[in-house]
């Protein structure tokens, strides 16, 4: 009964600081928040999902970041002020997931790229159907096995307190709850963290390196312009996505850390990504573009719309 108490026991969590005149219009904006972000993902998916020219290795590989993305969005926005402790280890979990199934996706997608591009004429036989599903298992295998045990080590102890330390149920927060040691958890969750963030970021850099390096050697400016662009605009916002997780994270450990400024970079990590990826990632890649755009004016417009329809797709090209 005692343990069963304290999975159902309710836990506050750390409040916004929104002053009572703007509780409402912050309620508004979270809903619209997570309806876009539902709507923009699931745009992506269906997409790739139902136009067979996109089933290739990197819109496979793409297809797993909206449905991560939307795991993410959906763990935090439901539960804002409080949560049983049995349901804070869901949420926590799910936060986690998210985190690091986002850096291990890009990470993936950026080798794709790499061998797109550098190994052109190797390209079919290294990203053929069993490797890039074996990429996709190792990737999700890696992910639930790391944040699954780190979780684990937090399970099944008695809770001294019933305050997240944050804005919503993280692995550090609940760590905060145990009564007794817990350097084990604390030293695991460290190189969860290094291992992950270290592995992401040496992929993502490397792969990105070579591919600029590629492109100057071949002196193609078109391809090295749109190249620079692409890559880019995809390394800023794997930065931004490391930075935020690494400070949000590591901030627990030091007690001289923001509180304020930890609670803004969480919540950043959990709302700006969600929305910002399928719009660079997904629509503002040419080809889901035009198969969203046909596909949307092929369900929408009668049968006797063809013609502009197939004027449209020409246009796009």
């Amino acid at each position: 009964m005692d343990n069963f108490s304290i999975y159902t026991t309710y836990l506050t969590l750390e409040s916004l600081d929104i002053l009572p005149s703007n509780i409402v219009p912050a309620f508004i904006f979270g809903t619209l928040a997570y309806c876009a972000i539902l709507v923009f993902n699931m745009s992506v998916m269906l997409t790739i999902a139902l136009n067979r020219t996109l089933h290739k290795p990197m819109y496979v590989l793409l297809f797993n970041l909206p449905l991560n993305d939307m795991v993410g969005a959906s763990a935090f926005f439901p539960q804002l002020v409080s949560i049983t402790y049995s349901a804070c280890f869901v949420q926590a979990l799910l936060t986690h997931l998210y985190g690091a199934g986002s850096l291990l996706i890009l990470s993936a997608m950026a080798y794709d790229r790499y061998i797109a591009i550098c190994c052109p004429l190797k390209y079919s036989t290294m990203m053929s159907p069993n490797n890039l599903m074996t990429i996709i298992i190792i990737m999700w295998t890696l992910d639930f096995t790391l944040i699954g045990f780190a979780l684990a080590l937090n399970y099944q102890k008695e809770i001294c307190s019933t305050k997240i330390v944050d804005i919503f149920c993280n692995n550090p927060s609940l760590m905060k709850l145990i009564c007794g040691d817990t350097k084990l958890n604390n030293y695991y969750g460290l190189f969860t963290i290094a291992f992950i963030q270290g592995l992401s970021l040496l992929i993502v850099v490397f792969t990105y390196m070579q591919i600029l390096i590629t492109v100057v050697v071949k002196r193609q400016s078109d391809a090295k312009g749109k190249a620079i662009q692409t890559c880019g605009t995809h390394l800023i916002v794997f930065l931004c996505l490391e930075f935020n997780i690494v400070f949000a994270l590591m901030a627990h450990r030091f007690e001289t850390a923001s509180p304020n400024l930890r609670k803004a970079l969480g919540a950043s990590v959990m709302i700006f990504p969600p929305i910002i990826n399928p719009l660079i990632y997904g629509l503002k890649t040419k080809e889901i573009r035009q198969n969203f755009i046909f596909f949307f004016h092929k369900r929408v417009f009668p049968a006797k719309q063809k013609n502009k329809l197939g004027g449209l797709k020409r246009q796009l090209q």
